[in-house]
């Protein structure tokens, strides 16, 4: 029955996202950005402690682009994909996470949600995203860290969005919440990470008011890394 009921909740998410005007091909291309990395990947070792990073932009810019050597030695594989929300994630889950069984899964999504990349934002559909990744990830005895949403004011490519701070704050709030009643832990970027009035990312850690710059990740890096040890 247990099977049955994940085929069919993946059946139900894809065809939600297949049939959306915005995604159409897009989509399908997201399944198999890291095809040939994952199929390269070894089966993990008997003692091995695995962790995978799955995120949007934010997780792709820190294992690509910003801060790849704190990816390099193979323990920690960034599975990032730019401009997705928690539904493609969700997606996508059981072939950039469950099929490389990692002892550890960080979640960090919803961003893009909140900046209306996929059609409009409802915030317990997001929160229901995250928390059906890190239930299946726990049926597979893979432990969960839900990472929190980074800070923004303001999308640059989403400008009419103009209550991002508000939606971030209330967003984190119940992602923490849901973290503490079922014991997961919470890496809390959110709060070492905001600026000023408008609970905008600080310019120090930025590079365009939503990602992270190199000084930005390593402050992530600090936080994170207590749970992965």
């Amino acid at each position: 029955m247990k099977t049955s009921c994940h085929f069919l909740l993946w059946v139900l998410i894809a065809a939600n996202l297949l049939c959306s005007k915005e995604s159409g091909a897009q989509n399908v291309v997201h399944l198999y950005t890291y095809k040939a990395e994952n199929e390269a990947l070894p089966t993990p070792a008997r003692k091995e402690r695995r962790v995978v990073f799955i995120g949007d932009s934010i997780t792709e810019g820190w294992s690509k682009r910003q801060d790849p050597e704190f990816f390099a030695d193979g323990r920690y594989i960034g599975r990032g994909i730019s401009g997705e929300v928690t539904a493609q994630m969700l997606l996508r889950f059981r072939s950039d996470v469950l099929a490389l069984q990692p002892a550890i899964v960080v979640i960090g999504g919803g961003t893009n949600d909140i900046a209306l990349n996929l059609g409009d934002y409802n915030e317990d559909y997001t929160l229901g995203n995250i928390i059906s990744m890190a239930e299946l990830a726990k049926m597979h005895k893979i432990k969960v860290v839900l990472a929190s949403v980074l800070p923004a004011s303001r999308f640059p490519w989403r400008p009419e969005v103009t209550d991002a701070a508000d939606k971030i704050a209330s967003l984190n709030a119940r992602i923490q919440a849901y973290a503490r009643a079922h014991k997961i832990p919470y890496v809390d970027y959110y709060s070492a990470m905001v600026y000023g009035e408008d609970r905008s990312l600080n310019p120090a850690y930025q590079r365009d008011a939503v990602h992270p710059n190199k000084a930005g990740y390593k402050v992530m890096e600090a936080l994170v890394e207590p749970f992965l040890k």
